[in-house]
């Protein structure tokens, strides 16, 4: 590295919202002899924590004036920060309109965010917007040859650090590193503001789309070995693995991340305490019960050969008796809202297991957005907030379902919203009994939920099928009557669908001559 890339600090301007690690900092910086200059409360807690400060009010000749909005916006400022010290021109201008350069700015933006997501009104949301530090923050980020910037408490150690091996100064790799770090902090504080706005329009697809996200951790890799992945936390504030803190366990990998929210959203369909057990996004167990222990049984036996290295996922603070069941099975993941103590000692026995607490469940009925990538472009929609109950089915068989029928048929239904699809899903007592997912043909679905059942039934030493006297729901109608009458051969006495082919007379007619019930909801669930 050369010495012609290090640049001393003389002199550095504080004003932040976020006042962790201030005062630590500036002390440092003065037993530096660093100059501090700072605004309005920065300047007030420098002060009163004994440090000498300058006010921006003496640097520019002008007061904090229009309550605060304008205290920064000043040639006196941005002359300092974005003079290029090495430009003989930009030199002489700083000395003939008197102004001192600026070697570090120190900014964090007014909590725009956070005061939306307390739900304040638009006219504090609006105070809220930072002007004058966006406007700082890129003046000195562009210009980093010369300014350091630092935009986040977390930042501030690391630039103690550097002047500490560089005897006060500051090297280019770093500026340039804290400059992009700048710049993704203010395009994410206006991406927040933009959808904002486009709230308050009621746009759910504004004309300019804008995400932001922070990096929360690198992935070993992605799906594969070979791709390289990243998790990252941003857009709408949901209870879930973005939520969680980890407790014990291996790395999450890309892979768990994406099936832990599979089973997560799963499980959270449903008040009463339910068990969902995923394995490659897809359910292969899902059941309510009494307990969480009575509902982990019910859907562990529903595929205990698939469940095996699965994620595991409970609507209920997780109790000893249900983790010591859990315990028994080889996992990657358990997921719940909380945990008691006992539960995690049992778990702790498995050491490999990552298990994770949320804090709560999401609400499944609460808007929201889900994006996709394809080549060049993003796929947005709205999240698939759809639920049905009773009240909107519409019997289509000359036998309605009984009250037994119809409590299964509406869980049913639910599961198969999180079952790729095509999805046909067989239910029995508040639990799936055969699970058939992204089949490219909708009877291969019914036929291998059926076989996968009978299996199962076997090899617990049940005398039939547990799809005998079962329940059927698939995720969209039926095109054809065969995969009606593969349910009928399973044994399902009834049927949920949404209906809508223009074969339905001849599906309503074979379930009629079956003498099942069919009810049609009038909503599909598809899931890619």
């Amino acid at each position: 590295m050369s010495d012609a890339e290090l640049r001393p600090i003389a002199r550095a301007l504080l004003s932040v919202s976020e006042k962790t690690g201030l005062v630590a900092l500036a002390r440092s910086l003065a037993a530096r002899g660093v100059a501090l200059v700072s605004t309005g409360r920065t300047a007030k807690a420098l002060a009163e924590a004994g440090l000498a400060v300058g006010d921006v009010a003496a640097v520019t000749g002008f007061p904090e004036m229009l309550d605060g909005r304008v205290k920064t916006l000043h040639p006196a400022i941005h002359g300092g920060l974005l003079a290029r010290r090495g430009d003989s021109a930009h030199v002489a201008a700083l000395a003939e309109h008197g102004i001192r350069p600026i070697d570090l700015l120190v900014v964090n933006l007014y909590p725009f965010a956070a005061t939306v997501a307390r739900g304040a009104a638009p006219g504090e949301c609006l105070e809220n917007i930072d002007i004058g530090g966006p406007a700082l923050i890129r003046a000195a980020a562009k210009n980093h040859a010369d300014v350091a910037v630092l935009t986040d408490p977390a930042e501030y150690d690391e630039l103690l650090a550097e002047l500490a091996r560089h005897d006060g100064a500051t090297t280019l790799a770093l500026r340039r590193r804290l400059a992009g770090l700048a710049y993704a902090r203010t395009a994410a504080y206006d991406a927040a503001i933009a959808a904002w706005f486009a709230a308050g329009r009621g746009e759910t697809f504004p004309q300019l789309l804008t995400l932001a996200a922070e990096l929360k951790e690198r992935l070993r890799y992605g799906e594969n070995p070979h791709q390289q992945a990243a998790f990252y936390i941003g857009g709408e504030t949901r209870r879930g693995v973005a939520s969680a803190v980890q407790l014990q366990g291996r790395e999450l990998s890309f892979n768990n991340l994406n099936d832990t929210d599979a089973a997560f959203e799963c499980v959270a369909e449903f008040a009463e305490p339910a068990v969902a057990i995923i394995k490659h996004a897809n359910p292969c167990g899902v059941a309510l019960g009494a307990s969480l222990g009575e509902a982990y049984a019910k859907a562990l036996a529903c595929d205990p050969v698939s469940a095996y290295g699965g994620i595991i996922a409970v609507n209920r603070t997780l109790d000893a008796a249900t983790a010591e069941a859990i315990a028994k099975l080889f996992a990657e993941v358990v997921i719940a809202p909380a945990i008691e103590p006992a539960a995690q000692a049992a778990l702790a026995r498995r050491t490999a297991l990552r298990l994770l607490v949320t804090g709560g469940m999401p609400d499944p009925a609460a808007p929201g957005m889900t994006l996709r990538s394809l080549a060049g472009g993003y796929l947005l929609q709205t999240r698939d907030n759809g639920r049905i109950g009773a009240a909107e089915l519409r019997p289509v068989t000359r036998r309605p379902p009984n009250a037994v029928e119809l409590a299964d048929l509406l869980f049913a239904f639910r599961v198969a919203k999180h079952v790729k699809s095509n999805a046909i899903v067989y239910a029995k007592n508040g639990a799936t009994v055969g699970i058939g997912a992204g089949q490219m043909s909708r009877v291969d679905s019914a036929r291998i939920a059926a076989w996968k059942a009978e299996e199962a039934g076997k090899a617990a030493g049940l005398a039939e099928s547990p799809t005998k006297g079962s329940v059927v729901a698939s995720d969209a109608f039926f095109p054809f009557t065969d995969g009606l009458e593969a349910a009928i051969a399973a044994g399902a006495t009834a049927v949920i669908q949404p209906g809508g082919s223009v074969r339905d007379p001849e599906v309503i007619a074979a379930a009629d001559r079956a003498g099942i019930a069919m009810v049609f909801t009038g909503m599909r669930h598809f899931r890619h």
